[in-house]
């Protein structure tokens, strides 16, 4: 089966490393998943979200001269457009009300840690 840059492949998750997981795509082909590819989230620990031996989708995003691949397990997965929610009971107003109180509280909870900790600065100098 011949790749080329686009295609999405399905393969097995060979090896984890600190920058990205190797990925056995068949007929003697393997690529390499950079851990910025692996999630839409931020990525810490690789393993937190693949283990040697999982079966992936990927996409082909690049196939260099010397014949590395590079991989996306993001760009494998379909994007959900933003729907309407499942919940009946979702109302978005009161989602930015929480929101914005959220905010506000914490806000109000920084100045009063910081007033606590002028206060308390104050009274240890004067001993």
């Amino acid at each position: 089966m011949e790749m080329s840059q686009g295609d999405i492949v399905e393969g097995k998750v060979t090896k984890l490393t600190k920058f990205g997981a190797f990925v056995d795509l068949g007929e003697g082909k393997s690529g390499l998943v950079h851990i910025s590819e692996v999630a839409d989230t931020f990525v810490k620990d690789i393993s937190d979200h693949l283990s040697e031996g999982d079966e992936v989708k990927v996409k082909v995003l690049k196939i260099d001269e010397k014949g590395k691949i590079a991989l996306s397990i993001k760009d494998a997965v379909e994007k959900v457009e933003a729907k309407e929610p499942q919940d009946k009971n979702f109302d978005p107003k009161f989602e930015d009300m929480m929101s914005k109180f959220l905010k506000e509280s914490n806000t109000k909870l920084d100045e009063a840690r910081a007033r606590l900790n002028q206060k308390t600065n104050r009274k240890k100098s004067r001993n």
